[in-house]
C-alpha cells in the first residue's frame, strides 16, 4: 500500500514565469524546425508548445503562435484568474517567428529558449541557457552523465546501420531518438512489446544514433517538477504522477494528493538539476522516474524545459491553490473546429466548478493549413475517482 500525499507548492511559491526567470527575459517554448525535415513537420505540435505559458506569463514577454492569443480563450483565461501574459509577441508563420526573435533580441531582452533554436537566430551571448546546453541536457543519450548508476535504466546507444539487429520483434524494448535537437518528448520515444509487428517511428528515417532502454514493467510513474533560479539554485516546484496511454505515452498528468516517491529518489532529482544548474540551465524541468515491478527505483527522462505538467502547477498555484491538496488531473482536447465553439461546449462544465483552462491553440489564427483546436484543462475535486470520471468525460465529450 503507497501513502498518498500532497506535494502541492509552498507559500510563496512561483505562480507566473516572471517568479521563475526573473527580469529583462523573454521567453520562447517553441521546439526548432527540423534542418532535414519540412517546416510543415510537426507544425501544430511546436506552435502548440509555444502557446502553452500564454496564461501564465504575466509582465515576462512571451515569443507564442498567435493560435494561443485568440480573443476568446484570453477571455476565459482571465475570467478564470490567470495572469495572461500582458506582452504577448505573437507570429503566424515562420518568418514571423524569426522577426520575434530579432526583435527581442534588439530590446535588450536576454531569450529563454526551452528548446534550442539555431545560433544564427539565437547566438550564445543573447540566451539565458545555451543551444548546446539545451540541446545536451534533453539528449535521450546523455541521460547517465547526469544520473547516478544506481537510478539508471538498462541502455544503450546504436547507430542506424545497427538499430535493426538491435531491435528484434521477439523482444520488447524502447527506443528513444539520441538527438540534441531536444523535440517534445513523445515524438522521439517508441515502445516495443515482443511478438507485435514493429512500426518504425518518422525519426529512425533522420537521425543517426538511437537509444535502445530496457522494457519496464512500472508500478508507480512520476515527473519531479523542479525550476533553478535565476541565482543558479534548483528547487522543487511540486511533485506530479503521469498517466500513460495505451501506446505508453504521456497523457496527462496527476496533481495534488499523489503516492509519495521514495526519499532517495527525490533525493536523486535534486542532484540532477542541481547537476544542470551548475552547468548554467536556468528555468523549469521535469524528470521522469519510476518504481518498477521489481522494486527498482529509475530515471527514465531528463527534461530540461517548459512541460506539459509546468503550466498547469503554476495556474493551479495562482488560482485554485487549494486544489493542489486535492486531487486533480490534467487534459488535452483537440478537435477540428474553432477554439470558440469547444469553449462554448465547456460552458456548462465549467460553470459546474471544479474545472480550469490552463492553455489553447487554433491553427486558424496562423497560416497552418489543416483547421484544428486544442485546449488544455485541469479537473479538480475531492474524491480521485469522481475527478477521473469527469476528466474522461470531457475526453468523451470531444472524442479524443
Amino acid at each position: 500500500m503507497t501513502l498518498a500525499v500532497s506535494f502541492s507548492p509552498s507559500v510563496g511559491a512561483p505562480r507566473t514565469l516572471g517568479d521563475i526567470y526573473g527580469p529583462g527575459i523573454a521567453v520562447c517554448a517553441r521546439p526548432p524546425v527540423a534542418d532535414n525535415g519540412p517546416a510543415a513537420t510537426h507544425r501544430h505540435n511546436r506552435d502548440v508548445a509555444s502557446a502553452r505559458p500564454v496564461s501564465v506569463a504575466g509582465d515576462t514577454p512571451l515569443i507564442c503562435s498567435a493560435g494561443g492569443t485568440d480573443p476568446a480563450l484570453l477571455a476565459q483565461l482571465r475570467e478564470g484568474g490567470m495572469p495572461v501574459g500582458t506582452e504577448l509577441r505573437e507570429f503566424r508563420t515562420e518568418a514571423e517567428f524569426e522577426l520575434q526573435v530579432a526583435a527581442a533580441v534588439a530590446d535588450g531582452l536576454l531569450i529563454s529558449m526551452e528548446y534550442p533554436q539555431p545560433a544564427a537566430l539565437v547566438p550564445d551571448a543573447y540566451a539565458v541557457k545555451t543551444a548546446g546546453l539545451v540541446g545536451f541536457l534533453n539528449n535521450k543519450a546523455s541521460i547517465s552523465t547526469f544520473v547516478d548508476p544506481a537510478f539508471r535504466a538498462r541502455r544503450r546507444i546504436v547507430s542506424r546501420a545497427d538499430l535493426r539487429a538491435a531491435t528484434p520483434r521477439a523482444t520488447s524494448w524502447v527506443l528513444k531518438a539520441a538527438t540534441d535537437d531536444a523535440h517534445r518528448g513523445n515524438l522521439d520515444v517508441y515502445l516495443h512489446r515482443a511478438g507485435e509487428p514493429i512500426r518504425w517511428p518518422a525519426f529512425t528515417r533522420v537521425l543517426t544514433e538511437f537509444v535502445i532502454e530496457e522494457y519496464l514493467e512500472l508500478v508507480r510513474n512520476w515527473g519531479i517538477q523542479f525550476f533553478v533560479e535565476p541565482g543558479g539554485t534548483a528547487r522543487l516546484l511540486a511533485v506530479t504522477e503521469q498517466r500513460i496511454d495505451s501506446a505508453g505515452l504521456y497523457d496527462g498528468g496527476r496533481f495534488g494528493l499523489v503516492d509519495a516517491p521514495p526519499p532517495a529518489l527525490l533525493d536523486e532529482c535534486q542532484a540532477i538539476t542541481q547537476r544542470a544548474a551548475d552547468l548554467g540551465y536556468r528555468g523549469m524541468c521535469s524528470l521522469d522516474c519510476a518504481e518498477t515491478r521489481d522494486g527498482r527505483l529509475i530515471m527514465l527522462d531528463l527534461n530540461f524545459r517548459i512541460t506539459g505538467g509546468s503550466i498547469p502547477l503554476l495556474a493551479l498555484q495562482t488560482v485554485r491553490p487549494e486544489a493542489l491538496d486535492r486531487p486533480a488531473e490534467s487534459v488535452s482536447l483537440a478537435a477540428a473546429a474553432p477554439l470558440a465553439d469547444l469553449l462554448a461546449a465547456l460552458r456548462p462544465a465549467l460553470s459546474a466548478g471544479g474545472l480550469v483552462v490552463v492553455a489553447g491553440h487554433d491553427t486558424a489564427r496562423t497560416d497552418h493549413p489543416v483547421r484544428l483546436s486544442n485546449l488544455q484543462l485541469v479537473v479538480y475535486g475531492d474524491d480521485p475517482d469522481e475527478v477521473a470520471r469527469r476528466r474522461a468525460a470531457l475526453t468523451a465529450l470531444f472524442g479524443a
